[in-house]
């Protein structure tokens, strides 16, 4: 069995907590490359890895709030002007992804959102599992208590004979748990230790049911203030921007 990386390529919160770059993973594998999210600093948080943003074949966004899909604009210049990008780029992203995010560069690059871009880009709109499928990676999104218009969504990849779960930003729910079995890693949202909001997981809840999440790892990522305040407290691991795992 070949091997499936995954590169935490920010794990801050909208604040970008503890100086931590805004959401991105990325997942590399033989099959193809996968990016989750794609936060402002996804250029600094690529160029800081030495990682190379060409090969990235899908960007799968779980939600439209900035610090999980504002990075975008800076991708397609980057593609445009500096990393020449001439094959198609998949972004799959919950209902409404093509006017979200033609609307977030025509705020911020006009000039540039009015001229073509010289690769293509296929937006694909994300429903609750309904499997998307590509270069052997199969993408299954599932509904998330967080932004409700347009929904969020977190997602179960499968890919090399490897099963990653992703929360995207999610509250508490039942169906999370069963989301989760079997996973070989699971990339859990943990925004506040011990804050408890309907939108987002904190510290206490996740540990008081960690037994019943069968998962083989789970990573705590989203971290804000709150967190790494109280990081010393905590027995589950914490992700940090440049992590590598290996599966």
């Amino acid at each position: 069995m070949q091997h499936t990386r995954v590169v935490f390529l920010g794990t801050g919160d909208a604040f970008c907590a503890g100086g931590r770059h805004q959401a991105a993973y990325l997942i590399e594998s033989p099959e193809g490359s996968l990016l989750l999210d794609c936060g402002s600093t996804i250029l600094a948080s690529l160029k800081g890895n030495d990682l190379p943003a060409e090969p990235i074949d899908a960007i799968f966004l779980s939600h439209f709030h900035g610090d999980h899909f504002s990075g975008l604009p800076f991708l397609f210049l980057h593609y445009a002007y500096v990393e020449s990008r001439n094959r198609p780029l998949r972004i799959i992203g919950p209902p409404e992804v093509e006017s979200k995010v033609g609307m977030l560069y025509r705020a911020m690059y006009a000039d540039s959102a009015a001229e073509p871009l010289p690769y293509t880009i296929e937006f694909i709109e994300a429903q609750p599992d309904q499997q998307i499928s590509f270069k052997g990676m199969h993408i299954n999104p599932f509904p998330v208590l967080h932004q409700k218009h347009p929904p969020s969504f977190g997602c179960a990849i499968e890919v090399g004979g490897r099963r990653i779960v992703y929360s995207g930003d999610a509250g508490w729910t039942e169906d999370l748990v069963s989301r989760v079995q079997n996973a070989d890693l699971f990339i859990c949202e943990c925004s506040y230790f011990e804050t408890r909001l309907e939108t987002h997981l904190d510290y206490r809840k996740i540990a008081e049911n960690l037994r019943r999440f069968g998962s083989k790892r789970i990573i705590l990522t989203h971290l804000g203030e709150e967190v790494l305040r109280h990081r010393h407290e905590i027995h589950m691991e914490l992700a940090y921007d440049g992590l590598i795992v290996i599966l």
